[in-house]
This record gives structure tokens, sequence and C-alpha cells, in this order.
């Protein structure tokens, strides 16, 4: 079989996406075109982009994003605010994508391939890694971090059953606690290009958070945010979830809906309401919300937050791989 690697732009992927998405398998939301272009116009420039699409004929059986400085490569993106990536391609393709990348990054002289996070389902661990040692290459992996989710019933009230009781009396009780104090409206709101104004509540929000979300949202991911909300908008993937009492935003949290999975990215309240437990329960509402809308799973995403286990998400291990290639 003859095979043609084509060199891409994040323009040309992002805007060729609506005809690309069922044909191949982009595994997360953070190896969307969208959230690339997203993350490269915020902090890319220290490297550079290798994009690379794989053809058998017309056929695309794998797109590769990675970023090259000097002999190593890695993924566009960052741990920090794309808690998995991968590289996307056929299913049943993946042996083929492969062994053409590897060829290409071993003549363009990358020496290196460094690859996180990642999750035990990736293309990377469940064919790569194989594939880099059948060819005498060096492979290391190791675990770097947990991400947790959870596999939704179809309804509420099996969601409360499966909770230890403890946890279920207490998501009760705040819940009680909350509609008692004033007048209670929670939506998750499906925003199409209009979503200044929602972001603007939701970074106020986050700046008066007294931990370290208020040192992480520096300008750079303000603006990061504010751009990829805009993107994952566009593409009809964002879901902003706002809590108010008596009419005042009292918790918000940013979502993305995509392949039947509801990803709980990120999240803001006001400290005045925090003896109402706000933050949590404006997840909680979402949360419930995504079962009534017959979503699959719930993303709590990467980190071990005790609040992830107490609301049933369970341990998926993220793993960073080095390979080099020689």
């Amino acid at each position: 079989m003859s095979y043609a690697l084509t060199v891409e732009s994040l323009d040309d992927i992002s805007s060729a996406w609506s005809k690309l998405r069922h044909s191949l398998k982009w595994g997360s939301v953070f190896v969307l075109p969208a959230w690339l272009k997203a993350w490269w116009e915020a902090f890319g420039g220290q490297g550079e982009l290798y994009l690379r699409t794989v053809r058998q004929e017309e056929k695309i059986i794998g797109f590769a994003s990675l970023i090259v400085n000097k002999e190593t490569a890695s993924f566009v993106g960052s741990a920090d605010v794309c808690d998995y990536l991968d590289f996307v391609t056929t299913p049943g393709r993946e042996g083929d994508f492969f062994k053409v990348l590897l060829d290409d990054l071993r003549e363009k002289g990358i020496k290196k391939l460094d690859l996180r996070p990642l999750r035990p389902d990736s293309t990377v661990l469940a064919q790569l890694v194989s594939i880099a040692q059948n060819h005498g290459y060096e492979v290391t992996c190791r675990p770097e971090d947990v991400s947790l989710e959870l596999d939704l019933p179809a309804t509420w009230n099996e969601y409360l059953a499966i909770l230890k009781t403890k946890q279920r009396h207490e998501i009760r009780r705040k819940l009680r606690r909350l509609w008692e104090a004033g007048n209670v409206e929670h939506r998750c709101v499906e925003i199409g290009r209009d979503v200044e104004d929602y972001l603007d509540v939701f970074l106020k929000l986050f700046s008066l958070s007294k931990d370290e979300k208020a040192s992480f949202m520096n300008p750079a991911m303000e603006s990061f945010f504010r751009s990829l909300a805009k993107a994952m908008a566009e593409i009809g993937l964002l879901r902003l979830g706002v809590l108010q009492l008596d009419k005042v935003p009292a918790a918000m949290t940013m979502s993305f809906d995509y392949d039947d999975s509801h990803y709980l990215y990120n999240s803001a309240y006001d400290p005045r309401f925090g003896y109402l437990s706000v933050g949590l329960l404006c997840k909680v509402l979402c949360l419930k919300e995504s079962i009534e809308k017959g979503r699959k799973k719930w993303n709590f995403l990467k980190g071990g937050e005790p609040y992830k286990y107490q609301l049933g998400g369970q341990e998926v291990p993220l793993y960073d791989c080095q390979i080099t290639i020689v």
C-alpha cells in the first residue's frame, strides 16, 4: 500500500472538521482542531508546528498535531489546560498511521517523542507503544496523574442510589438548604456565538477565589478561556452552568458536551454563598441535567479532588510516555 503524508495548518483542519468528525476517532474535546487552535494562539510559539495527515489515496487514516523543539516532538497542548491528549486516527488503521508517522519523524531528525497526558485507552498506549518497541525504539511510560469519570445511569434516583449513604443524604440536605435560602435558578446554557457576557460573569467569579484559582487566571489564561469558549460555542459544544440565588450569580461551571459525554472543565463561585455549598451544588445540578438529557458519561477530568469521589467518580490513571527514535 502507498501512503501520502501532507502538511496541514490549524485553519485547514478547523475548517474541515465538520467533514472529518465522523470518519476519524477524535478521542476527546482536547484534540479537536478548535481546541488546539485556541491553545496555540494563547500559548504557542515555543516550537515549530508539525501538523500532518496520512492518506491512503483520498482516505485520511490519521492526523498528528505535534510541536517540535530541536529534536523532541510533543503534543500541541499542555497538561495544565488539556486533561489528556492523543493522535486522531481512523479506527482499525492505527498501525499503518503510526508506521508512516514514525518514519517521517525519523527522517526529519526527531529523536524523541514526549507524549502526555495519556489515557489508558489512548492510541499511544494501545497501539504506538508496541509498534515503537517492535522497531527497537526505547519506550518509557509511567503514571502521571488521575482523571475521574462516571458512567451515568438513566435516572436521577438511580444516580443517588449508587452513592454512599452519607453522601446521598448530604446532597439531599444541601439541596434542601439551598432551596430554602431564596429564589434559586439553575440552567445549563447552550450558547451560540455570543458568549462574552457569560464569560465576564464566570471570570469575575473566578477572580473572587482565595485559592490557587485566582493566580491561575493570569492575562494569558484569561485570553485562552475567552477564545476557547468562543471557538467551542461556534461548533456547538460549550455548556455554561449558571446557579443564581435571588437573581444574583452564585456559581458557574464551564463544560463541554461531546460524544454523549459531559466534560466538567472548570468552575467558580461567589465566596459569599459558600455556606450554601453553591460551588458543589452547581455541579450536582448540572450532573442531574446531563442525566435528564440522556448523556452517557460525566468527566470530572484531571485531579483527585475529594468532591469527585464523593459524587461517584471513578479513577482513570493518566500516563506520560517517552519514545526514543534512533
